[in-house]
């Protein structure tokens, strides 16, 4: 069972860029916050074009996969993920270094694969294993067609993960004998809006069983501080590099590259 609207940590949203100190505690105690609004729906449909048009026809720095990364070699996607109604709040939860290093078109067609819940720290090589992603809506975004579930507080344990279904989208996936999924919310998002999370969220999203694409644009924030373990290998790819958008970067752990130009 999930629920649209999750009366424990409700839906979040104000006239501000930064977090108030209440999302700041909501976003600690149940391992996200938001939705919020980056444009309205009908700015977004401009921006959609462009990256129907500009950006999925095209292949960026991973030759492999043109949906990862685009922000490295699109500028509108780099302008996407440096908005200050996405970077305030990223700066209210983690100070004003910030280096993104990793973005993902989450472009789930009718009939796409469910992704099965799981953690997003079991998969990636960073350490610590510190992260604030952005998820935010390029389509509408609603039950049918996929929307991105999480269950409140999740974040507070480490749950194994096991070998998936061979159906899903993953190869691994939270044990689900660990999991309770009664209090799951969905995540249901205008165009343009967004919400934040952790790294250890348990999350998930069913096959697309409607007749509308479901796309959003997923971006990874951490402080300068958090080493790539390699960043040529999967699940990154050869010659990627992290982007400083906010503050500076003293630590110089990770290859960096400037943001892209027009």
């Amino acid at each position: 069972m999930t629920n649209t609207i999750d009366q424990t940590a409700p839906t979040i949203r104000t006239a501000t860029t930064r977090l108030s100190r209440d999302e700041v505690e909501q976003f600690h105690r149940y391992g996200y916050v938001g939705p919020f609004e980056a444009m309205d729906p009908d700015e977004m449909a401009g921006i959609r074009s462009r990256i129907e048009t500009d950006v999925l026809t095209s292949t960026g720095w991973n030759q492999r996969n043109p949906l990862q990364s685009r922000h490295l070699d699109q500028p509108l996607v780099y302008d996407l993920i440096t908005r200050p109604a996405l970077l305030d709040r990223i700066r209210s939860l983690i100070g004003d270094d910030v280096v993104v290093w990793a973005s993902y078109f989450f472009n789930k067609e009718p009939g796409g694969r469910e992704i099965p819940w799981h953690q997003d720290a079991n998969f990636w090589p960073i350490e610590p294993a510190l992260n604030i992603s952005v998820w935010m809506a390029v389509d509408e975004v609603t039950t049918e067609n996929s929307c991105v579930q999480l269950i409140p507080g999740s974040h507070r344990s480490v749950v194994p993960h096991v070998k998936a279904d061979a159906a899903m989208q993953f190869g691994a996936e939270a044990d689900p004998a660990l999991i309770d999924t009664s209090q799951a919310v969905n995540m249901e998002l205008r165009p343009g809006q967004f919400f934040i999370f952790n790294e250890r969220m348990l999350h998930h999203s069913d096959p697309n069983r409607s007749d509308r694409r479901r796309m959003g644009l997923s971006v990874r924030y951490t402080p300068p501080f958090v080493k790539l373990l390699d960043q040529d290998e999967p699940p990154l790819f050869p010659g990627h590099a992290c982007v400083v958008v906010s503050g500076k970067d003293d630590f110089q752990l990770n290859r960096v590259a400037p943001p892209p130009t027009a």
